[in-house]
C-alpha cells in the first residue's frame, strides 16, 4: 500500500437529510433510535455541548492524539484510515431516545430502548495469532450484548493492519475469518442465517478494532442474488468462510435502515476486473443495485420509501485510483448522499476498492395524492458483462 499522505476526504456538503421535494409525505414521528452523519471533527465539541446525552458513538479516521472534551462514556473509535480530499470528518451516531452508557470487559457501549452501539479493541501480543485474538473479541462482544439485553447482531465493522500478509501459513484475513467463524458459530442461534452485515478492512497500523450494532429485536439479513453468500465460499478462500451477510434491514420506531456490508467487485465468489479500478467500481454499482432491488422485492419496500439518510463509505487501496473512482461515483450516487473516501486494504489483494452504505426509510403518511416527488436516480452502468438492466433510484 502506498503511504502517500492524503489524510482528507470528500463529502457532498449540506445534505445529510433528504431533499425537500413536496408536501406529499411527512414523518410519523420525530423519535429516532439512531441516525448517522459525517461531520467535521472540528465541530465535534460544539455538537457535544448542544446535545451531550444523545450520542451513541463516534468514529474518527484521522490520527489526532486527543479526543473532544465532553464525551464522557460515549464510545469513540479511532482508526488510522487516511481520508481523501477534504477536512477531517468523523462518523457520528446519535439518537433522540434516552441514551445510557456501560463499560465492561473492555467494551464501551451506548444503549437506548431499541439498540446498542459497542466498541472494543484487542492488541495482538507476540506469539498470539490473529484468529485467537478475533475469537476472544467476538466472544466478549456476544456475551456483553446478550447480557445487556441486545442479543441480535445487526452490523459489525472490523479493522486490523496487514490484512493480506501471511501469518503462520495463512493470510491474516483468513485467520481473522477463522476466529470470527468459531465465535459466531458457537454464540449465534440459527447460525449462519442470523449473521450480521459486516466489513473487514486493513488499516495502516493499530490493534484489532471492532465496533458493532446490536438490537433487542432481530433485523432481517439479506443476501445478494449476484453473489454466493460469503459463508458458503469454497475452501480456496480459507479454511473458514467469511461470516457475514450482504446487508441487514433494521426495523425501528421511525422506519428502518438498510445496513449494507462492504461490497466489492465479486460476482458469484470470483473477483472480477483484476487491475481495473474503473470496471471494479462499475461492478460494485451493479452489486449494490441488485442487493437493494432484492431487498425491496422480498420485503415490500419501494424506491419511493427511501426518504431518510443515505451514506456511503468507499475504501480505496491505492491513492492514485481515487480520482477515477470518485469521478464515477459522482455520476452514480444520489445527489443527497454523504460520501466518505478512505484509504484502506481490501480482504483480497486483487480488490482495489469496496463500498458500504446505510439507507434510511422513514415511516411517513401521505398528505397529498396529486404531487409526485422528484426522483434521484443512480445511473445503471452498461459495461458489466454480468449485469442485468435494472436501475437504482432513491427518492
Amino acid at each position: 500500500m502506498s503511504r502517500t499522505k492524503s489524510n482528507r476526504c470528500v463529502v457532498d456538503r449540506g445534505v445529510w437529510s433528504p431533499p425537500v421535494t413536496s408536501a406529499q409525505r411527512i414523518p410519523v414521528s420525530n423519535a429516532h433510535a439512531c441516525r448517522t452523519r459525517y461531520v467535521e471533527t472540528a465541530r465535534l465539541e460544539t455538537l457535544l455541548k448542544a446535545s451531550p446525552s444523545n450520542f451513541l458513538g463516534i468514529v474518527r479516521y484521522d490520527r489526532s492524539p486527543g479526543e473532544p472534551r465532553g464525551l464522557g462514556a460515549c464510545p469513540v473509535v479511532c482508526l488510522y484510515l487516511p481520508q481523501f480530499n477534504g477536512p477531517p470528518l468523523a462518523e457520528v451516531w446519535t439518537s433522540t431516545l434516552s441514551v445510557t452508557y456501560h463499560q465492561a470487559e473492555g467494551i464501551h457501549c451506548a444503549m437506548n430502548d431499541e439498540m446498542l452501539f459497542g466498541a472494543l479493541q484487542l492488541e495482538e501480543s507476540p506469539g498470539t495469532l490473529l484468529d485467537i485474538v478475533t475469537y476472544t473479541a467476538y466472544r466478549r462482544l456476544l456475551v456483553q450484548a446478550r447480557a445487556l439485553g441486545y442479543p441480535h447482531l445487526l452490523r459489525v465493522w472490523n479493522y486490523f493492519p496487514h490484512i493480506n500478509l501471511e501469518s503462520g501459513g495463512l493470510e491474516r484475513y483468513q485467520r481473522f475469518c477463522a476466529g470470527r467463524h468459531q465465535a459466531l458459530a458457537e454464540g449465534l442461534s440459527d447460525f449462519p442465517r442470523t449473521l450480521p452485515a459486516g466489513t473487514a478492512v486493513g488499516t495502516m497500523s493499530g490493534p484489532l478494532k471492532i465496533h458493532f450494532l446490536a438490537a433487542r429485536q432481530p433485523g432481517t439479513h439479506v443476501e445478494n442474488p449476484r453473489q454466493v453468500s460469503a459463508y458458503e465460499y469454497p475452501r480456496v478462500y480459507g479454511p473458514r468462510s467469511p461470516s457475514f451477510a450482504r446487508a441487514t434491514l433494521q426495523p425501528s420506531i421511525s422506519g428502518s435502515h438498510l445496513l449494507i456490508a462492504g461490497t466489492a467487485s465479486v460476482v458469484g465468489y470470483v473477483s472480477e476486473h483484476i487491475g481495473e479500478p474503473h470496471k471494479q467500481t462499475l461492478e460494485i454499482i451493479h452489486n449494490l443495485n441488485a442487493l437493494i432491488t432484492h431487498t425491496e422485492q422480498l420485503h415490500g419496500v419501494t424506491r419511493g420509501q427511501w426518504y431518510g439518510q443515505a451514506l456511503f463509505k468507499i475504501y480505496i487501496r491505492h491513492p492514485e485510483h481515487f480520482a477515477t473512482v470518485s469521478d464515477i461515483l459522482k455520476e452514480q450516487l444520489p445527489s443527497h448522499t454523504q460520501v466518505l473516501y478512505l484509504q484502506g486494504e481490501m480482504c483480497r489483494s486483487e480488490l482495489l476498492l469496496e463500498i458500504e452504505g446505510i439507507l434510511g426509510q422513514e415511516k411517513t403518511i401521505d398528505v397529498s395524492q396529486t404531487v409526485s416527488p422528484t426522483r434521484v436516480r443512480l445511473r445503471q452502468p452498461a459495461t458489466s458483462q454480468h449485469a442485468q438492466p435494472d436501475s437504482f433510484k432513491i427518492v
